[in-house]
C-alpha cells in the first residue's frame, strides 16, 4: 500500500485543534531538513556512541535458554544504556533537533518514569529547562525515577485525573504545549500521537534493529527465527522490528499487557481487544468502552498501561506482519524472577511481558530456533513494586 504522508495505511495522522497544526507544520519541516544533514547525523552518532554508550550488546542467553530447553534465545541489552532504557536514544535525537530549532524549554511526558529519566538527562545536559508530565499514580510507582528526574533539574507536574497514568499524562503535556509553542518543544516518548511525532520517534529508534540485526548475522551466522519486544505505545517494538519488516521468514511478535483479566477491564491490551479510534492525534487502534470512550487501562508494568498504541504498528497488525498477544501480570512476573536466577539480570517489568512470551515459545521449538528479544530496559525502578508484590520487604 502506498501511504498517504503522516499516515501509514488508514493510520496516523494529525488530529488535533487548528492551533497546533502550525506547530506540527514546523516540527515536520525541520524534521525533514535534518534527515538530509549529515552534519546533525555525525553529531547525533556522536552522542549515541559516547554518551549513551551504542552499540548496545546483543547477548546470548546460555542460562535461560538451557533451563527452558528448546530454542536460543538472545537479548537485544537496551537495560545496558546510560538512563537504563532504550528512550534515551529517541531522547538525544529529539533533543537535537529542539536545540536546531532554537527552543529553549523541553516538555515531556513520561509513564514508568524511563523516558522522563531520559529527557531530564538531555536537558540536563544541554542546559534547557525541562518539565515532565506524570500520572499520579505512576509517581507513587515510581518513586525512584520521580527522584532521579528531580535530580536532574527537572519539573514534575502531577496528573491527578482519570486513571492517572499515563493517557492524562499526555493530555495534560499536550494541553501544555498548545499554549507555549513558540519556545516550547513536546518530546514524546513513544512512537503515538499526531505526524510526524510516529515517524520521528521510529526512526530514533530504529538503531536498535539495525544493531541487532548485524549483531545477531555475526554471532549466530543468520537471523532470527522470531523478534519479541514489549507493546505500550510501542517505540521499541517498532525500532526493533523496523529492520527485519522485509523479512518474511522472521515472525514479529509483540507482547502487550493483559493485566489480571481481559474479560472484566483490568488490563491494557489494545491490540488484542482495542478498536480504531482518535486518541492524542492519531488514528490507532483504542481500547474502548461500550459508549466508545478511552477505556481505563490496568498494568502491573507503568510504561504499558496506554490505552493506544502506535499507529504504524495498527497498520502491521491489520496487515499480518505484527502478532500481538497479552500476557498476563503473573506471567511477567514470573520471567521477571527467572531471568534473574538464570543469568543474573534484573529486567524492566515492561521488558519481562516480552521475555515471559519467549518463555512459552521456546520449549515449544527446537535448539536451532533462535528467539531474539528487545530487552528495552533495566528493573532497577521496579524493584520496590515487584517486592510489594510478592510481599517482600526492603529495609530502609
Amino acid at each position: 500500500m502506498t501511504h498517504q504522508p503522516g499516515y501509514f495505511g488508514h493510520y496516523g495522522g494529525q488530529y488535533v485543534p487548528d492551533q497546533l497544526k502550525p506547530a506540527l507544520q514546523e516540527l515536520e519541516e525541520a524534521y525533514l531538513t535534518i534527515r538530509q544533514d549529515p552534519e546533525f547525523f555525525r553529531e547525533l552518532r556522536y552522542y549515541l556512541k559516547y554518551y549513551v554508550g551504542r552499540p548496545s550488546p546483543l547477548y546470548h542467553a546460555r542460562g535461560l535458554s538451557s533451563y527452558l530447553g528448546g530454542a536460543q534465545i538472545y537479548l537485544k541489552r537496551e537495560d545496558l544504556n546510560h538512563t537504563g532504557a532504550h528512550k534515551i536514544n529517541n531522547a538525544i535525537g529529539q533533543i537535537l533537533l529542539a536545540r536546531k530549532m532554537g527552543k529553549k524549554r523541553i516538555i515531556a511526558e513520561t509513564g514508568a518514569g524511563q523516558h522522563g529519566v531520559a529527557t531530564a538527562t538531555a536537558a540536563a545536559m544541554f542546559n534547557l529547562p525541562c518539565t515532565i508530565f506524570m500520572g499520579e499514580e505512576d509517581i507513587r510507582r515510581q518513586e525512584l525515577n520521580v527522584f532521579r528526574m528531580r535530580m536532574l533539574g527537572a519539573e514534575i507536574r502531577s496528573v491527578a485525573r482519570g486513571s492517572r497514568t499515563l493517557a492524562e499524562a499526555v493530555d495534560d503535556a499536550l494541553n501544555y504545549w498548545v499554549q507555549n509553542l513558540e519556545d516550547t518543544y513536546y518530546l514524546i516518548g513513544s512512537a503515538v500521537g499526531p505526524h510526524p511525532f510516529p515517524t520521528m520517534v521510529r526512526d530514533f529508534q530504529a538503531i536498535i534493529g539495525h544493531e541487532a540485526r548485524y549483531q545477531i548475522l555475526e554471532q549466530a551466522g543468520r537471523l532470527p527465527d522470531y523478534v519479541i519486544a514489549c507493546v505500550g505505545g510501542g517505540s521499541n517494538a517498532i525500532g526493533i522490528f523496523t529492520s527485519f519488516l522485509g523479512d518474511a521468514a522472521v515472525q514479529l511478535i509483540g507482547a502487550e499487557a493483559g493485566g489480571i483479566n481481559l474479560e472484566n477491564g483490568q488490563h491494557a491490551a489494545t491490540m488484542t481487544l482495542g478498536r480504531p479510534a482518535i486518541l492524542h492525534g492519531c488514528r490507532t487502534y483504542v481500547l474502548q468502552d461500550d459508549q466508545g470512550g478511552v477505556m481505563p487501562v490496568y498494568s502491573i508494568s507503568a510504561g504499558l498501561d496506554y490505552p493506544g498504541v502506535g499507529p504504524e504498528l495498527s497498520y502491521l497488525k491489520d496487515g499480518g506482519r505484527v502478532k500481538f498477544v497479552p500476557i498476563k501480570d503473573r506471567e511477567a512476573l514470573d520471567a521477571f524472577q527467572l531471568i534473574c536466577k538464570t543469568e543474573g539480570i534484573i529486567p524492566a517489568l515492561e521488558s519481562s511481558h516480552a521475555l515471559a512470551e519467549a518463555m512459552k515459545l521456546a520449549p515449544k521449538l527446537s535448539s536451532q530456533h533462535i528467539l531474539l528479544v528487545s530487552l528495552s530496559g533495566r528493573g532497577d525502578k521496579d524493584v520496590h513494586q515487584v517486592a510489594e508484590v510478592l510481599g517482600k520487604q526492603i529495609q530502609q
